[in-house]
């Protein structure tokens, strides 16, 4: 390999693929920051509005205490940086990738963010298991299909019958009870329920009845583990539940216990807040406005509140792998594109919006959002190549999805990786990315910046590996790391 500072030979010839070729220019220089808790991307424009800053979102950010200017953590990439060549990165990876403990199935696509060009390329086209790796394909469909500022409803309407009180789920898997809800800023029924006394004045609501009707199909994944339903990972999706289902929001992140029926949990905290017995909260649709037939005429909006941004949800998606809000974000996707929200309509959605941005929707065949199903299949190029536009010029809407990547032996699900594990020290702070992981499925995909500065994007996908995490996942790190460390020229 030729010496530091030598420009070294020209790249070898790549052979042509038959993908749409991706903006060339990045328009803005990615500065990942801190603000809170976990690394998010600021970036200049519209960012703000988007967030609800403007002043035209402020009735949607009632109750949100606004977040503090971010101070920087990690550096910028050098666009003036060497760019490796396929030779250097193959002679660094060719030994990582056929390890035993990843198996007989490694796929992997490494490009340059900047030039788009492939830099490593085995089995990269190959649809292959992608378990919580299908995050990032949810996070940039639901940004292109809802836009960064939307925000998901949950309303109150006025029933048929006189003291009805009807609660509309609109999908937002967020909504707490009251201030010790799970996620911040997030919705409260104790503020639909103050909104709905004042709009009955001295009436007295007398049942309660929850519509989630917006939702269609099972609520549980096809292709899902038996246990995943009872695991504390996943649960039953439905258009209306608290606290991403979980019966206490004060738990930690990861597994929780969640209910079984989140709707109708959801309804009877409503009702407590009402005033109204759990014994009369029952499902059921809301009817049609009328001009008359009470005072307040049924289907009369009694009040409203609304989720954060859609750039944080797709924050809090990625940052925390929460697959209750993945499995609503698709199905955000799917009522963008006026699809069934249900497992399949999402899944064919999202699908739609990948063909829609120029990207070979061949390579990518899905079950649900969150990644749980083994029926989901993405390419590794397909992973890369989403990243890369994500980063464009072009769709400034789709940077949200790097706010919540893990950074290595920093945040999330690498905060414990490239710390202590020989081999993959230079990942540390280098390399952010999202993991996915079943058993025998392994995966990996971000960005990595090289010893020279060069950003580059990857993704490691394995689906028969032989053992458990304790030895493959060093492996797929050593990978990342390997490219944080060299300047594979």
């Amino acid at each position: 390999m030729p010496a530091p500072g030598d420009a070294g030979p020209a790249p070898a010839p790549v052979a042509p693929r038959r993908r749409r070729r991706l903006p060339v220019v990045l328009a803005v220089v990615l500065l990942l920051v801190l603000a809170g808790v976990g690394v998010v991307v600021t970036r200049p424009g519209p960012v703000a509005g988007w967030l609800g800053d403007d002043a035209g979102s402020a009735a949607d950010a009632v109750g949100v205490t606004p977040e503090p200017n971010p101070s920087d953590v990690l550096p910028g990439p050098d666009p003036n940086a060497a760019l490796p060549t396929p030779d250097g990165v193959r002679a660094v990876l060719d030994p990582l990738v056929g390890v035993s403990a990843l198996g007989d199935r490694v796929n992997v696509s490494v490009a340059d963010v900047i030039t788009g060009q492939t830099l490593f390329d085995k089995g990269a086209d190959d649809g292959t298991v992608p378990a919580s790796v299908t995050k990032l394909a949810t996070a940039v469909t639901v940004l292109a299909a809802r836009g960064p500022g939307y925000r998901i409803p949950t309303r109150a309407v006025a029933g048929a019958k006189a003291g009805e009180v009807v609660i509309i789920g609109g999908g937002d898997p967020t909504v707490a009870i009251d201030k010790k809800g799970y996620y911040p800023g997030a919705a409260r029924l104790d503020d639909l329920a103050a909104q709905v006394r004042t709009a009955l004045g001295g009436t007295a609501p007398t049942s309660v009845t929850v519509d989630g009707s917006v939702y269609s199909g099972p609520v549980y994944g096809p292709g899902w583990d038996a246990d995943i339903p009872t695991g504390g990972s996943g649960g039953a999706v439905t258009a209306l539940m608290t606290d991403g289902a979980r019966r206490d929001p004060g738990v930690e992140h990861g597994a929780a216990d969640r209910f079984s029926e989140p709707d109708l949990a959801a309804g009877r905290s409503f009702a407590r807040l009402l005033g109204v017995p759990a014994n009369a909260v029952t499902r059921g649709t809301a009817p049609a406005p009328a001009a008359a037939g009470g005072t307040p005429a049924p289907g009369t909006e009694l009040g409203v509140v609304q989720s954060p941004p859609m750039i944080r949800m797709v924050d809090i998606m990625i940052s925390e792998s929460d697959n209750l809000v993945a499995e609503a974000l698709a199905r955000q996707v799917a009522l963008a594109r006026n699809q069934p929200a249900s497992f399949d309509g999402g899944a064919a959605a999202m699908d739609a919006e990948v063909a829609e941005l120029g990207l070979p929707a061949d390579e990518i065949t899905l079950s649900d959002g969150s990644g749980l199903s083994r029926r989901n299949r993405i390419s590794p190029s397909l992973l890369t190549d989403l990243i890369r536009l994500a980063a464009s010029p072009d769709h400034p809407e789709l940077a949200g999805v790097f706010g919540g990547l893990p950074v290595g032996a920093w945040s999330g699900t690498l905060n414990e990786r490239y710390r202590n594990t020989p081999g993959t020290a230079a990942g540390a702070g280098s390399v952010r990315a999202k993991t996915g992981t079943l058993t025998a499925v392994h995966a990996i995909a971000g960005l990595v910046t090289t010893a020279d500065g060069r950003l580059l994007t990857f993704a490691v996908l394995t689906d028969q590996v032989p053992g458990g995490k304790e030895t493959a996942q060093p492996a797929l790190d050593r990978i990342a790391a390997a490219l944080a460390g060299c300047g594979c020229r």
